[in-house]
C-alpha cells in the first residue's frame, strides 16, 4: 500500500511534534507524502479561543515552516501545505474567503462544534471531563439530540462546500464507546447515515466530478464543493474507536454511491504515521472497495488525486 498521510497536526496546534520531527518520522517509516493540516485558526473570527486551534498571529510562520520544509524534502518526501477548517453555523467554514485565499495545496472541511437546542456550542469529541457536563447541561443527556444536531451540522459544511476533503465523518461516536448515548443500530441513526452519504454524492455529482487527462485522477476548483472522504484511523490509534471514521456501515453507504476515499491517520505524534491503515484498508475492502485515492497536489487551482489499488 502507498503510505499517505495529508491530515497531520503538529506543535503548530495540538501536535506533539514539530514539522521536521514528522517528516523525518514519515521518511524512516516509507512514506511518499505528508501533508500538514493544523487546525485553521478561529479566534479573531469567532471569539472562541483554544489551545488546540492555531493562533491567528502564527499563521503566517506555520505556512513559512511548512513550505521551508518542502524545499528540504524534495526529492525524497513530497510535503504538502493544508489545513483543517472547522465548520461552525453562522461563524466560519472551508470556504470563507480568508481561507480560500490562502497559499494551500487542500482544505480539509471538520465539525467538532455543533449547536445545542439551546444555541450553545458544544464540542462533540471534548474530553470526559468536559463532554460529560456538557451532555447535561446543553442536551439533557439526550442523545438523540446530540446525534441529529451533529449530522445537520455536518449536513450544512457538506452543502457549504469549500474543501477538498472530509474529515472524520462519524465522529459524533468517538465519546459513544465509554458513554453509550445512542445505538449504532438504531434505524434513525443508521437513516442519518444513509442521507449524509446521498448528500455527499449528490454534491459530488453536481458539482460534476471530472478527471485531469495528464493522470486520470479527480480534481476541484475551490470551492465548487466536490470532497473526497478521509477514512480516518485517529480513533483506533488513540485507543476511542474499535474502527476508523467513518464505520464499516458508513463505508458500505459511500461505495454504493461511488464516493472516493483517502486514508489518514490524523496523527498528531510521529507513532501516529501510518497507524491501523490495515485497518482501514480491510474495512474499505469489506465494503467493496479495491483503490484508494492519493493526494498529488495543487495545479491550476485543482487539487490533484491518483488512484492507487488496496493491496491485500
Amino acid at each position: 500500500m502507498i503510505l499517505s498521510c495529508i491530515h497531520t497536526h503538529t506543535t503548530f496546534c495540538d501536535g506533539a511534534a514539530d514539522v521536521e520531527t514528522m517528516c523525518a518520522a514519515a521518511f524512516a517509516k516509507g512514506f511518499e507524502s505528508l501533508g500538514f493540516s493544523s487546525h485553521a485558526p478561529i479566534a479573531a473570527k469567532t471569539g472562541i479561543r483554544t489551545f488546540w486551534h492555531l493562533p491567528d498571529e502564527r499563521l503566517a510562520e506555520y505556512i513559512d515552516t511548512v513550505l521551508a520544509a518542502r524545499r528540504r524534502w524534495a526529492g525524497r518526501l513530497k510535503v504538502f501545505l493544508g489545513l483543517e477548517v472547522d465548520y461552525i453555523r453562522g461563524l466560519c467554514g472551508p470556504g470563507d474567503r480568508d481561507i480560500l485565499d490562502l497559499p494551500l495545496d487542500y482544505i480539509i472541511g471538520a465539525v467538532h462544534y455543533v449547536p445545542s437546542p439551546g444555541g450553545e456550542l458544544f464540542i462533540v469529541d471534548a474530553p470526559e471531563e468536559e463532554f460529560v457536563p456538557g451532555f447535561r447541561d446543553y442536551f439533557d443527556n439526550d442523545g438523540g439530540a446530540l446525534v441529529r444536531a451533529y449530522w445537520e451540522a455536518y449536513g450544512e459544511l457538506i452543502r457549504a462546500g469549500g474543501c477538498d476533503v472530509l474529515a472524520h465523518l462519524d465522529l459524533v461516536k468517538k465519546n459513544n464507546a465509554r458513554f453509550g448515548f445512542f445505538s449504532p443500530e438504531d434505524p434513525r441513526y443508521r437513516r442519518q447515515l444513509a442521507e449524509t452519504a446521498d448528500l455527499i454524492a449528490e454534491v459530488r455529482s453536481r458539482s460534476g466530478a471530472g478527471t485531469v487527462p495528464e493522470t486520470g485522477a479527480e480534481s476541484r476548483r475551490p470551492g465548487s464543493g466536490l470532497p473526497v472522504v478521509e477514512v480516518n484511523t485517529g480513533g483506533i490509534i488513540r485507543g476511542r474507536t474499535p474502527d476508523p471514521y467513518p464505520s464499516p456501515a458508513m463505508l458500505g453507504l459511500l461505495k454504493e454511491r461511488n464516493v472516493p476515499l483517502t486514508i489518514n491517520a490524523d496523527a498528531h505524534a510521529p507513532d501516529h504515521l501510518g497507524g491501523a491503515y490495515g485497518t482501514a484498508a480491510a474495512d474499505m475492502r469489506k465494503a467493496g472497495y479495491t483503490a484508494m485515492l492519493v493526494f498529488e497536489g495543487r495545479e491550476a487551482g485543482k487539487a490533484l488525486w491518483r488512484e492507487e489499488p488496496l493491496d491485500p
